[in-house]
């Protein structure tokens, strides 16, 4: 199989995927989430990650940023997956790959894609069948947001607050927990290949400027869509797609 292709331009929100090796529950115990999470928030403060949410499962991970440059991207994901995979390793004294291939990214709008972006990581969980709302998932941006108290600030709201063009954290909130409760009234539980197949998910000017940014890398891409929803996309998918 190919090899998942990622490319990051500054100033762009960027929804990374990355699954473990043929996808096993290599995640599959809540100590080892805990501790991809904790190497999240130690990215942050190591190289300025900006993280505007997130979840983990038991065989993939969903993480939504925004590119400030310095490669914060790149060396951030070297952090934790390299991290994790060892400690795992270690422990389980097991040797081999514990990440499928590399990590794949999709620029993302930030407009109202980059809400539906952000409610599609949200309710990974719930199209898995695992809990009946994404407020009861614990290794999540959702569940973080909505704590009254949280321990360690994992999420950038400033950052996230500014793209969305919201004044407190409090209206982001509501915000937030209305995406949530208006998807699943409505059963919006598909999963959509565009969120983690794509290079680019937006409107038409989005996808068009991020391909002529991508330059001679962009050759034998095609814009897809219709309305105001396009994505970039290969002749030929390459990723072979992430569960929920």
């Amino acid at each position: 199989m190919p090899r998942a292709r990622r490319h990051f331009l500054p100033g762009y929100a960027w929804h990374i995927t990355h699954r473990c090796h043929k996808k096993e529950f290599l995640l599959r115990f809540a100590r080892d989430r805990r501790l991809w999470v904790s190497w999240l928030f130690e990215a942050g403060k190591r190289y300025g990650l900006s993280v505007l949410n997130y979840t983990v499962t038991s065989n993939h991970i969903h993480l939504l940023v925004l590119d400030r440059g310095r490669e914060a991207i790149s060396k951030s994901m070297q952090l934790v997956s390299g991290r994790t995979a060892q400690a795992y390793n270690l422990r389980k004294k097991r040797k081999g790959a514990f990440w499928e291939d590399r990590y794949h990214a999709t620029a993302v709008e930030t407009d109202r894609h980059l809400i539906s972006c952000a409610t599609y990581i949200d309710l990974n969980m719930v199209r898995a069948g695992v809990v009946a709302h994404p407020s009861e998932w614990e290794f999540g941006g959702y569940a973080e947001m909505m704590a009254e108290q949280p321990r360690h600030s994992m999420i950038d709201y400033g950052a996230l607050m500014e793209l969305l063009r919201i004044d407190s954290i409090k209206t982001l909130q509501e915000i937030r927990r209305e995406w949530v409760e208006e998807a699943l009234a409505h059963d919006d539980l598909v999963r959509e290949n565009k969120w983690t197949e794509s290079v680019a998910v937006g409107s038409k000017g989005f996808v068009d400027t991020v391909k002529a940014k991508l330059g001679l890398r962009a050759k034998g891409r095609r814009v897809f869509g219709v309305a105001d929803d396009w994505t970039l996309r290969e002749q030929q998918e390459f990723f072979g797609g992430v569960d929920a």
